[in-house]
């Protein structure tokens, strides 16, 4: 019998403890703040800003919102990041992703100061990261971690298979693993025989957007399955990156989608934010 682990429930703890930490902050003169900059009008990005937005409200942390144009330039964008940077009252800079084709992402990810790089995608925060001693975490690993930190399940010495590789889940995600001991394997496109490696994993990690990628063939009895793929497919509806209907019975514990990794990342975005405003005021 499978045991879903919920999202909403462990992201409204993490919030919750955000809140106090604020109190506390602001009992000392000290308000959190957040910027989110949007360029061009992704629904799914304006969704995205909505809910942080909501969440900032929760936690009490103060937001910034700065929509720009689709056709924005990278000058115009790079100012603003600049204009942020240099603002002592704005302790987290996000830049919503994808940009539009015409912008250079890594270039604005760089810009960004670290100190302020709540997202934890600046080279100088994913270099902590690798050696394990780091400030700032992505906020979907991060989140990840929580998850399966509030079931109590614990990772020394378990086999992990993550599927993709991207710079924003993959990556860190087997670092944040590999510093609890587990065993690591990271699969993506020209992995050969995935089903077989998959099959062996103690906990999979599924991320590579595409949606009922995993199937339940693929999995062992017994298996962890965190979801992170948000897909939405022809009939509106939204599916993650694992067959959840066939997988769920095969599974000890797994995510859904919606309502499992996303509200993590939203709730690690808003301790990271509390954690720079932390460290800039000493």
């Amino acid at each position: 019998m499978f045991k879903l682990i919920s999202g909403k429930e462990i992201s409204l703890s993490v919030k919750e403890r955000v809140a106090e930490e604020v109190k506390d902050l602001k009992k000392n003169g000290i308000e959190p703040c957040l910027a989110v900059i949007l360029v061009g009008d992704d629904p799914a990005s304006k969704v995205y800003v909505n809910n942080k937005k909501k969440a900032c409200e929760f936690c009490g942390i103060r937001s910034l919102e700065y929509l720009l144009p689709a056709d924005a330039s990278q000058e115009e964008l790079n100012s603003l990041v600049e204009k942020l940077n240099s603002d002592e009252s704005v302790n987290g800079i996000l830049c919503q992703l994808p940009l539009p084709a015409h912008l250079d992402e890594k270039e604005v990810l760089n810009l960004i100061k670290p100190e302020k790089d709540v997202d934890a995608f600046h080279p100088e925060n994913v270099g902590h990261i690798m050696i394990g001693d780091f400030n700032f975490l992505p906020c979907t690993p991060a989140g990840i971690m929580e998850m399966l930190k509030y079931e109590n399940i614990c990772l020394d010495g378990k086999n992990c298979v993550i599927i993709g590789r991207s710079n924003i889940v993959g990556k860190p995600m087997a670092m944040l693993m590999l510093k609890e001991n587990a065993t690591v394997t990271v699969c993506h496109s020209h992995t050969k025989n995935l089903k077989e490696v998959v099959a062996r994993a103690d906990v999979v990690v599924a991320a590579v957007g595409k949606a009922k990628f995993v199937t339940a063939d693929m999995i062992k009895d017994g298996a962890v399955i965190i979801d992170v793929g948000i897909n939405r497919c022809e009939d509106g509806k939204l599916y993650g990156d694992v067959d959840f209907e066939a997988c769920k019975e095969k599974a000890s514990y797994i995510t859904p989608v919606p309502g499992g990794v996303g509200p993590m990342t939203i709730a690690t975005l808003m301790q990271n934010t509390v954690t720079a405003a932390k460290i800039q005021k000493g």
